[in-house]
């Protein structure tokens, strides 16, 4: 049981690592708009530039939405260049929209803010807004500003602009609110007398701070499936998360049907709970704007289900929180925003109109009005008075119109940031579900577990963790090193029980839960030591008399992380072992030859693929087969036939180049650029489609460059981007860039096994690896494993150029 001083340091911790986050973002996004002139800003990603606005509207919560496109008087395509402004990570980015600036001058020398870490200059310009990323296409961003009714909110924008990225402070804030309600429920000593709100310590929370071992699990027996298709392990799957009475862990890897599980948990638990339950009310969140919508386009794609002891069909209700990201090319995911169900409701009439005028007025105040002018002087300040007095009515209506709808929701879904809002205030829930559990920070995981008694996490450890900006280097070397020390398990339990009252008092020393780098290091082995144990059951690890207890004991010790990359996921099966969690083990994405090396590796051989996808490949594509007619057997066999391939650049001087300066630039390879493109076009050439092929690359320089080269000849159907943006994707060929070559032997990104891991389990059909092996290979024993079994394996070619 975790004593107060045990809880009390875990908490600290993380205070201590957020503000370290925080500052990092806040430093970095300084150090860059203070540093960078706007073409450098533009290469790397982080603004657009010579945009217009093109209408201006109101949102939910009175939030201005600004509606931005690159004018065709000024550009010859309205496509934007490559950016990584996003509506997809956890409540988007935050921007700022202000005056467009050209040429290569430095902007002005930005400030820290104490405050927020918005303010990135001495003086800001009354022409510009700060808000965050509510949508973004290839030629259209809105970006949804949240004016304060006391503030002076005279929005009155140039007539040329440009989006710069920003560090995002509101994230911060909800996980820092998080973790002061936290400590105040665990140690109720930390409460003030004038605290009010719910601290109730329910076992749930007991739980996953290590207060209580989770209870034995339920008895659901006669379980009736509703998908017929599910294997064993995802049965098995199910069937643990219904019986678990506090957590449950699902271990999904690459094209396991994580999601596919998840839906049929979600219909087990709103139509026919087990032990002859109500159904359940269920909030599902997810690290990412994707991850939320790939389930909300599941639910809705559902048949109804029949209601429990009746003939009757059941149509659960869903509502989605916040702007879905792939809505432009899914219309009817539209229907389910909370937004649009709160405008069709009986009790959204007042509101409409309030909202009506509204847009009127800003229309007018932004030039849109009859005449095309802005007003000026006292008759603007006059219509903004307006403005502030019809956003608080409109707030106020709409928000019993949205207390409303989700008061009639069974499944509401949210980011795990955005569940933290004004519409589920007070809202609870029985049981939260969250998707993409390995890629959230624990603190923005607690936002929503506090609304609910039980828990469901999903994700894959093996792949990407959250993105950290603030590790030490020198802290990731010394977690290399301890955790190299606990394949030797009679070590790490006499550390342990040697050092426990001296790592309670210096998180810092402590080697439990550790950074990406050191996790990835020591993987193998720790997931090699099951091996034996039989698929479906891989993670019922026995263990008998004191050897069992020894281990229960060491491991449900709260410790805190030493870095913020430790998931609650991680934490969870370091604390309880592997009974707190399941693993799908058949994959139906994949290649046997490319499944292969990632289930030795990572999975410890366990990752099956199925019989439908063992030997798929892209000759069996419907649009190649015109193609291999016209083709001889071994052009065929060379492009369409082969699953895996290697161009070697090694010998062939294909170095890469330093985009930038210093730590913050970035890499690119124009050579190897040269032989994706040459692959690419064989493959287009051969039948396969653009948007069939994806090509991946760790490096943003790498990805401006390819998409200079490429884009122009195919268009935004073929897919371009970093590993990072390609997590939870997946395409019939993908070609990937390794970029790193040079005499010094330096791998960067690529010493992360599990970013490569991301990058070679998107492919389906065919991996195309572009590299240079005398230099990847000494990037760590992972990196020589793997070219070793490249070498062995893969069709190796020479890349190079004619």
């Amino acid at each position: 049981m975790a004593s107060d001083l045990e809880l009390k340091t875990f908490i600290d911790r993380h205070r201590i690592l957020l503000g370290k986050e925080r500052e990092a973002e806040i430093e970095r996004s300084s150090l860059l708009l203070s540093n960078c002139g706007p073409k450098l800003l533009e290469q790397k990603g982080l603004a657009i530039g010579g945009l217009g606005v093109t209408t201006v509207n109101v949102g939910l919560g009175g939030k201005t939405l600004v509606e931005l496109e690159r004018p065709t008087a000024y550009h010859a395509t309205p496509l934007f260049p490559p950016h990584t402004l996003s509506a997809t990570r956890r409540p988007g980015d935050l921007a700022r929209v202000e005056e467009n600036v050209s040429g290569n001058t430095t902007a002005k020398k930005a400030t820290k803010s104490k405050k927020t870490a918005s303010t990135t200059t001495d003086t800001q310009s009354a022409r510009t807004a700060e808000g965050v990323v509510y949508k973004v296409s290839d030629t259209r961003i809105v970006i949804a500003v949240d004016a304060s009714d006391n503030s002076a909110d005279d929005l009155d924008l140039p007539e040329r602009c440009r989006v710069v990225k920003l560090a995002n402070s509101v994230t911060y804030d909800r996980m820092d609110k998080a973790i002061d309600q936290l400590e105040k429920i665990v140690i109720p000593s930390t409460r003030q007398s004038s605290d009010k709100g719910n601290y109730e310590m329910t076992p749930l929370i007991r739980v996953l701070m290590g207060i209580s071992p989770p209870s034995p699990n339920l008895s659901v027996s006669d379980l009736q499936f509703f998908d017929d298709s599910l294997n064993a392990s995802q049965k098995q799957a199910v069937k643990f998360a219904l019986e678990s009475p506090e957590v449950a862990c699902i271990h999904g890897p690459p094209g396991t049907g994580k999601t596919h599980t998840l839906i049929e948990i979600i219909r087990q638990l709103t139509s026919s709970a087990p032990g002859d339950q109500k159904p359940k009310r269920i909030l599902v969140c997810g690290a990412s704007n994707l991850s939320v919508d790939n389930i909300l386009e599941r639910l809705l794609a559902l048949p109804p289900s029949p209601e429990k002891g009746s003939d009757k069909k059941m149509l659960v209700k869903v509502t989605r929180i916040g702007h879905p990201a792939r809505v432009m090319a899914n219309d009817h995911v539209l229907e389910a925003t909370l937004e649009v169900k709160a405008g069709r409701s009986d009790q959204a009439a007042l509101a409409k109109d309030v909202k009506s005028e509204l847009e009127g007025t800003l229309g007018v105040l932004s030039g849109k009005g009859k005449g095309g002018k802005k007003p000026r002087g006292l008759e603007r300040k006059k219509m903004w008075e307006e403005v502030r007095v019809l956003r608080k009515e409109y707030r106020q209506r709409e928000g019993s119109v949205v207390k409303a709808v989700l008061g009639e929701s069974q499944i509401v879904l949210a980011t795990c940031h955005s569940a933290g809002g004004w519409q589920l205030r007070n809202l609870a829930f029985d049981v939260v579900i969250i998707d993409e559990a390995t890629q959230a920070l624990e603190a923005v995981c607690w936002v929503p577990i506090f609304k609910a008694q039980k828990l469901i996490l999903a994700g894959d450890p093996m792949q990407l963790p959250p993105t950290i900006l603030s590790t030490d280097k020198h802290e990731k070397e010394r977690g290399d090193k301890t955790l190299t020390a606990k394949t030797r398990p009679s070590k790490v339990a006499a550390s342990a029980n040697q050092s426990k009252v001296k790592k309670s008092a210096q998180p810092e020393d402590t080697d439990s839960n550790s950074d990406s780098e050191a996790e990835s290091v020591s993987g193998d082995e720790m997931l090699a030591e099951d091996a034996t144990i039989p698929a479906v059951d891989s993670d019922q690890i026995k263990l008998s008399g004191k050897s069992k207890q020894k281990e229960a004991s060491n491991r449900r010790c709260l410790r805190p992380p030493r870095t913020l990359e430790t998931t609650l996921f991680d934490r969870l099966e370091k604390m309880y072992g592997p009974s707190i969690k399941r693993m799908l083990n058949v994959q139906y994405r994949m290649h046997a030859s490319i499944c292969r090396f990632p289930s030795k590796t990572l999975y410890a051989s366990k990752l099956l693929s199925h019989d439908s996808v063992t030997s798929h490949l892209l000759k069996d594509l419907s649009n190649t087969k015109d193609k291999i007619d016209s083709q001889d057997a071994e052009t065929t066999k060379e492009i369409l036939g082969t699953p895996v391939v290697f161009f070697d650049t090694a010998g062939c001087e294909y170095f890469e180049r330093l985009e930038g300066d210093g730590d913050e630039g970035s890499r690119c390879n124009e050579n190897e650029a040269t032989v994706v493109q040459n692959w690419v076009e064989k493959l287009v050439n051969s039948g396969v489609l653009a948007s069939q092929i994806a090509v991946i690359t760790p490096y943003q320089a790498q990805v401006t460059l390819l998409t200079s080269s490429l884009r122009p000849k195919y268009g935004p159907q073929l897919e371009i981007g970093t590993v990072d943006g390609m997590q939870g994707r997946e395409k019939q060929a993908v070609i990937i860039s390794l970029v790193r070559s040079n005499d010094k032997r330096e791998v960067g990104f690529l010493k992360e096994k599990r970013r490569l891991n991301v990058a070679m389990t998107r492919a389906k059909r065919h991996l195309c690896i572009v590299g240079d092996s005398s230099t990847v290979q000494h990037g760590g024993p992972y990196l020589k494993k793997w070219l070793a079994w490249l070498e062995a394996n893969a069709d190796v070619r020479y890349a190079e150029l004619d």
